[in-house]
């Protein structure tokens, strides 16, 4: 008996393609941090679009959408292999795409959104990041690493040149989105300002005495990725058809967003526990800088920036050393 089955394995095995495995039938998912820039994730949860794509490659798979956020957490999740799939902003994924090349090879799979960030300020005195003075503080979700704070240091370089790179970082302080916004709408505390985005931003922006005082897009020359998702080279390797399937079914999710802008700010309050107005969101949705789009803007613009300034010590040629391969990466920037 035990010769037949050591036979009957040897035999299946021979007719195996070299080195062929079977790819994951669960994925790991975090959420993100929430809010207009993971829009599609909440999409592709609701409509169940990975599991219907994976299906239409003979694939099998099972979601598990973690309730986590932040780019520390996601990234501890990605590199222990409790995630396969992390979300966050172009700096986040660069320090990570640096820090693991060589070992994990970190790449992007695709750009979730493009939208930009508004600096809101409170205080009196502020026309302008120039006009900070001893005691401000603006509040960013990451000093040092976060959209707003790579942001202010490419402002402060264009003006008082590159020694000035981090010229502003002391008046920044780590807060989440949420507690800042209430400071600042409160006018308690020492938060001067807010770097915000949506919807937090335009609930500051109808506050009286809050005023816009820089925008991300303006200083970053245009359209830029906000989000985006990447992932390991070994799960893209190994898992070409759920790969394929996760980004057929985000490509989807973006495209259901610009047909349907109610149905999805439903989804989108639904994923904030009910927070907020249908015609607020949709008022935003149709924003036109707010886009959904799977090609990556101005990503190399932040890369070579950071590395110029020293942030990460690999500078990339070309987007394709940042991602993995795709239609919507060969077009992006």
């Amino acid at each position: 008996m035990k010769k037949t089955i050591a036979m009957t394995v040897l035999a299946a095995a021979a007719i195996l393609p070299l080195g062929a495995h079977a790819e994951v039938s669960k994925l790991n998912i975090p959420l993100g941090a929430g809010g207009f820039g993971f829009l599609p994730l909440h999409m592709m949860k609701e409509h169940k679009l990975i599991e219907k794509h994976a299906e239409k490659a003979g694939q099998k798979v099972t979601i598990n959408w973690a309730n986590i956020g932040g780019p520390s957490v996601m990234i501890d999740a990605l590199l222990s292999g409790s995630a396969d799939f992390i979300s966050a902003g172009p700096p986040s994924f660069l320090l990570l795409w640096d820090r693991t090349k060589g070992t994990a090879n970190v790449k992007g799979v695709a750009a979730i959104s493009s939208m930009p960030m508004y600096l809101n300020a409170r205080a009196p005195h502020l026309k302008s990041l120039d006009d900070l003075k001893e005691g401000d503080k603006i509040a960013v979700t990451s000093v040092k690493s976060s959209i707003p704070s790579i942001v202010m240091q490419m402002y402060a370089v264009e003006k008082y040149g590159k020694d000035q790179a981090f010229r502003f970082d002391p008046y920044t302080v780590s807060m989440n989105h949420g507690d800042a916004a209430s400071a600042l709408i409160s006018g308690g505390g020492s938060i001067a300002a807010h770097y915000a985005s949506s919807p937090l931003a335009e609930r500051e922006m109808k506050t009286d005495g809050i005023r816009t005082i820089q925008n991300s897009d303006d200083v970053m020359g245009g359209s830029t990725t906000f989000t985006m998702v990447s992932t390991t080279t070994r799960f893209h390797d190994q898992n070409p058809k759920v790969y394929a399937a996760f980004v057929a079914a985000l490509q989807e999710a973006q495209e259901m967003i610009k047909a349907d802008k109610e149905a999805a700010a439903k989804v989108l309050i639904a994923s904030m526990g009910g927070s907020g107005a249908v015609p607020d969101m949709v008022e935003i949705l149709n924003n036109p800088a707010i886009k959904y789009t799977a090609k990556p803007e101005n990503v190399m613009k932040y890369a070579n920036f950071m590395h110029e300034i020293k942030s990460i010590k690999n500078r990339p040629e070309k987007l394709e050393e940042l991602f993995f391969p795709g239609p919507a990466v060969s077009a992006g920037n």
